[in-house]
């Protein structure tokens, strides 16, 4: 069970070759997808004041994604490709439905703020911390 422990982190790389650790990985990497890895990614990124996303590109398209900085960047550094290192039938299944919300959410984002971020003043407001004007 060491082992599982172990090796279950995505950063670290790591394969599983047991069982266990194959069952451990994949439950780790599908609480990070769906409906609660997106409130995880901003709740995760706002606690540490992480801008929300890149002003000229928010969807990466012409940049590598910076997960340091901007909290969208998240998406394409990590959770869009967790689906592909699922190990189990039952764990590709549920990364399956579980990206495509990931998915739907990033399209209907764009649908919002435009492809290049012009259609919203969000990291305007999430950087003007003593902004006074109610909402």
């Amino acid at each position: 069970m060491q082992y599982a422990v172990d090796v279950h982190r995505f950063s670290r790389g790591i394969i599983p070759v047991t069982l266990e650790a194959r069952v451990l990985q994949d439950a780790d990497r599908l609480d990070a997808i769906g409906a609660i890895g997106i409130a995880r990614v901003f709740l995760t990124g706002g606690s540490l004041g992480r801008e929300f996303y890149h002003p000229d590109d928010p969807f990466c398209r012409t940049r590598e994604p910076d997960d340091s900085k901007w909290n969208l960047d998240h998406f394409y550094r990590k959770l869009l490709k967790l689906e592909s290192g699922m190990h189990t039938k039952s764990g590709r299944r549920m990364a399956a439905a579980r990206t495509a919300v990931l998915r739907r959410y990033l399209e209907d984002l764009e649908a919002e703020i435009g492809a290049d971020g012009s259609n919203s003043n969000i990291n305007d407001i999430h950087s003007n911390r003593n902004n006074t004007e109610k909402y």
